[in-house]
């Protein structure tokens, strides 16, 4: 075939990018804490309908139980880290502009560190009655 002749163009290389090399890595991920979120919120939902009507005691107690408290922070840490990675995606998709891209992965990643402790020092707190 003449040397000539390329299916290639200029564009073959990525413009100043570099490659992802994590791509699968986090596509995994996003599939992995998505299947997990929806069996622990499962468990969650069921907790929640056996719960419906009881009175604020045995709710409390319920809650403090530490199997089930370890399944609720089970569920918290893995849906605040699905949100967090499914809205990087989404900003690292849609957001053009490199320092508004920066600022916006920073201020996801504060985001979800903030709501992953405040929920979790939330269910400590009633889990150890404080």
């Amino acid at each position: 075939m003449d040397k000539s002749f390329r299916f290639q163009t200029s564009l073959k290389h990525a413009r100043g990018f570099g490659s992802g090399k994590s791509g699968t890595t986090h596509f995994w991920q996003q599939r992995v804490t998505g299947v997990a979120a929806l069996l622990l919120s499962l468990i969650y939902v069921v907790l929640l309908v056996k719960l419906q009507g009881d009175d604020y005691p045995t709710v409390i107690a319920t809650l403090g139980n530490p199997f089930v408290a370890v399944l609720m922070l089970a569920f918290l840490g893995v849906s605040v880290w699905h949100m967090k990675i499914g809205m990087q995606v989404i900003i690292e998709d849609y957001v053009n502009q490199p320092l508004l891209r920066v600022l916006a992965l920073m201020a996801n990643s504060f985001f979800s560190a903030l709501v992953g402790i405040a929920s979790a020092v939330a269910l400590i707190k009633i889990t150890f009655g404080a």
